[in-house]
């Protein structure tokens, strides 16, 4: 799930094409389908600098860049094992948690791999999502139970971690999905298992519980993202029916 001006766009983790809506009316506008994708597919990344989509395909280790507007894969290129989140860091380019191979690697929009960086050494074994911060460390979402929210640097090693002792109003994350960043360096968490949206500084040390009313309650939070203009929050759920929330004027 993500947004590019009034275009929001959703991939269901199933499906092989991606539900465009109107930003403002919330109607379904249109459907992108892109060849050769397969399933399951967990992520969808914007980028405004090259008016494009991005897709990770868990299924074939691919990443698939769509132009906008269009409907057709204009390039495809092999990433690590099993592909799962994807952001767009301020270089214009397309971070990839493979958690298959537990790596972080970065792509220009071409598919020329930037950067990889390891994760075995620090203990995490399923890296779902993966953002960069301004400073230029990552921050990770580990989602293998009970999954843990870690920052990085370039070299891999940590930086920061969110401990439960510093944070004991919020208490352990259970299976952390989607992250998100404001201006400002603070995360947002999806955490999944324990159906609420948290929100942290970037020292990871001090965290809270973001007040969202939602009928019947949040079921099984996964997809994540901000928009920032519109001071609004996109939630998808794994759960339930599978709902998109929309949060307006979200005190962060």
């Amino acid at each position: 799930m993500t947004s590019l001006g009034d275009d929001v766009f959703v991939l269901r983790w199933s499906g092989l094409q991606v539900e465009v809506y109107d930003a403002r009316t919330f109607a379904l506008q249109r459907h992108i389908r892109i060849p050769g994708l397969g399933s399951p597919s967990y992520g969808l990344a914007a980028s405004i600098h090259y008016n494009c989509l991005y897709a990770s395909d868990g299924s074939n280790d691919r990443i698939h860049r769509v132009d906008l507007p269009g409907s057709s894969a204009v390039k495809q290129w092999s990433v690590a094992s099993h592909p799962a989140g994807l952001s767009v860091n301020k270089e214009h380019n397309v971070v990839v948690a493979c958690e298959g191979a537990d790596k972080l690697q970065e792509y220009t929009t071409h598919g020329t791999l930037v950067r990889e960086i390891s994760l075995q050494q620090v203990g995490v074994s399923n890296p779902w999502h993966a953002v960069q911060l301004s400073t230029g460390d990552y921050v990770v979402s580990d989602g293998i139970s009970p999954g843990a929210v870690i920052v990085v640097g370039v070299d891999g090693q940590v930086v920061c971690s969110y401990d439960q002792s510093q944070a004991s109003n919020v208490g352990p994350m259970s299976g952390p999905a989607s992250l998100a960043v404001t201006k400002n360096d603070n995360i947002l968490v999806a955490d999944h298992g324990n159906n609420r949206i948290i929100s942290s500084d970037s020292s990871l040390s001090s965290a809270h519980e973001l007040v969202l009313p939602v009928d019947n309650g949040m079921q099984w939070p996964f997809g994540l993202f901000l928009d920032e203009l519109r001071k609004r929050i996109y939630v998808g759920e794994f759960g339930g029916e599978k709902r998109v929330l929309v949060f307006d004027n979200v005190q962060l």
